[in-house]
């Protein structure tokens, strides 16, 4: 059995470079001890536990990202959080973990795929007299004969109307 050392993904909301094209599609490779050890000499790093030492990190592992060959912290820092959040992630699971959790990992983050069959599309429920005034007249006369006008004070709801949901499949 041969030693995965090369673990491909998709993330979650994509990198956006300078030009404005979505990168999603990418690659990381394990994490050697040189990986880990060589950030730390970076002058912009305090200490083991500076946060941007997980960008220098990931900027060296990953060796792919949609069309971009080069990786720096650079395009690491132009990253969504929730995407950032995914790559660290994934970086803990193919060097600590069991490899095959990133699947799972990847399916987590990605929505549901669609069949090439549309679903029929469920009727609108139908709600009628939905919202009442509580007020019995807006428009009223005062002491004097003359015309008011009073905003509803309150509004109620005299039925609620259930909204079916789609049935899991």
């Amino acid at each position: 059995m041969a030693l995965e050392t090369e673990f491909t993904f998709t993330l979650p909301k994509g990198y956006v470079d300078g030009s404005g094209t979505l990168h999603r599609h990418g690659t990381m490779r394990l994490a050697t001890a040189r990986d880990e050890i060589e950030p730390l000499r970076d002058a912009r790093i305090t200490g083991p536990d500076d946060p941007y030492l997980t960008i220098l990190v990931i900027a060296r592992v990953i060796t792919a990202l949609g069309t971009l060959r080069q990786i720096t912290p650079n395009e690491i820092e132009g990253l969504f959080a929730a995407d950032l959040a995914f790559l660290q992630d994934l970086y803990g699971i193919v060097n600590f973990g069991d490899p095959a959790d990133a699947a799972q990992l990847q399916a987590s983050v990605l929505p549901p795929e669609r069949s090439a069959v549309p679903e029929p599309a469920e009727p609108e429920p139908v709600v009628t007299d939905v919202i009442t005034d509580v007020t019995a007249d807006a428009a009223s006369a005062d002491d004097d004969g003359n015309q008011t006008v009073s905003e509803p004070t309150s509004r109620r709801r005299s039925r609620i109307e259930e909204v079916p949901s789609r049935a899991e499949s």
